[in-house]
């Protein structure tokens, strides 16, 4: 769902049962599950009606993964955390989606927030997702608010038997997960510097007050995209190399790598910011240098009429004994005199490339 970029969701004590049944009818989908039961041979997948589907996959010796569409039904997520007897409190976490990413390890099983951020449109919005996981010893359990995210090609990988992932434990499939989510931040910021550039040369050329306002906008969606990834990557590194058993020794030199690519994504948002903050300072150039040159010709302007003010002044004083005012020669001379002190005054104005 579209959030505001500095909401602050204050934590809900027993979030589960506060839920009240008209929130229920505000959000009246249906919450999807899936299910893709897989193993070196053989891989299962299916879509489940109800949660209590999915329970015998708990003790199976092949790796499940059980995604979640939908957080607005907070008995679904009740039942499937007290079968998988997941925390109360991580449960509150699933459901708060103003949740900062984190990770908890609670010995059986190991729980990960993270923010899954895609376009919503063309102009360049973006879309948050709160996306939640626990890996168990066999299992893990995606949840998400809404159907629609970045693992179609991890779905396409387990139904073709490619790469690894078949091969490899429950571990290596939230390494995938995860990898899925932080390779689209590439994406994303990807659009954000196409649109940094543009900005940039219509600051250039057209510094108007719209863009202001885009800018503005820009530099609070870059903030909220560092506030999504800056965690992370503790995340990560907290995978990549803490002591839980439930991630292999060769599924942490993948993790290694995601941690790397999270640092350049950090990187390279401190550079689009650094590069915001150049742009207000080319707009506020730009507008002062249009307002000087709106002056200079102003001023070229007023000192053409300095002089011709003075001559007009001289001769419009109402003096009894002024020789040129009866001379009949003398109101195309004045004239002429004020063409001639024109053009020298513009003459000079252009040898000093002031014009």
């Amino acid at each position: 769902m579209k959030r505001k970029l500095f909401s602050k969701g204050e934590k809900k004590e027993n979030l589960i049962p506060e839920v009240s049944p008209h929130e229920h009818e505000k959000k009246p989908e249906k919450v999807r599950v899936t299910i893709f039961d897989y193993d070196d041979k053989d891989v299962e997948e299916k879509e489940v009606e109800n949660v209590e589907t999915c329970f015998p996959y708990k003790t199976k010796p092949s790796v499940t993964w059980i995604n979640v569409d939908g957080l607005h039904q907070p008995d679904i997520i009740k039942k499937m955390g007290d079968y998988f007897e997941i925390h109360p409190l991580v449960l509150e976490s699933i459901l708060d989606t103003n949740q900062r990413p984190k990770i908890e390890d609670l010995g059986n099983y190991i729980f990960i927030c993270l923010k899954m951020i895609t376009c919503s449109n063309t102009n360049g919005d973006i879309d948050v997702e709160h996306v939640s996981l626990v890996l168990g010893s066999n299992f893990v359990i995606s949840f998400q608010e809404k159907p629609g995210d970045v693992f179609d090609t991890i779905r396409r990988n387990i139904r073709k038997h490619k790469g690894r992932i078949r091969a490899m434990g429950p571990d290596y499939l939230v390494y995938s997960l995860i990898d899925a989510i932080i390779d689209h931040y590439f994406t994303i910021v990807e659009i954000f510097g196409e649109k940094t550039e543009d900005m940039e040369d219509e600051l250039i050329l057209n510094p108007l007050p719209p863009i202001l306002h885009r800018l503005h906008k820009m530099k609070k969606d870059m903030l909220f995209l560092r506030k999504s990834v800056w965690p992370l990557r503790e995340v990560v590194n907290s995978l990549a190399r803490g002591e839980t058993k439930l991630i292999k020794k060769s599924t942490r030199i993948y993790l290694r790598d995601v941690y790397d690519h999270t640092i350049q994504i950090i990187d390279t948002i401190e550079t689009m910011r650094d590069m915001a903050s150049g742009m207000l300072e080319i707009y506020l150039s730009s507008l002062s240098y249009k307002m000087n040159e709106v002056m200079k010709v102003l001023t070229i302007i007023a000192t053409i009429f300095i002089p011709l003010t003075f001559i007009a002044g001289v001769y419009g004083m109402n003096f009894e004994y002024m020789p040129e005012l009866k001379w009949s020669f003398g109101y195309f001379t004045i004239w002429g005199v004020m063409a001639s002190v024109v053009i020298v005054m513009l003459i000079y104005f252009k040898r000093k490339k002031w014009i």
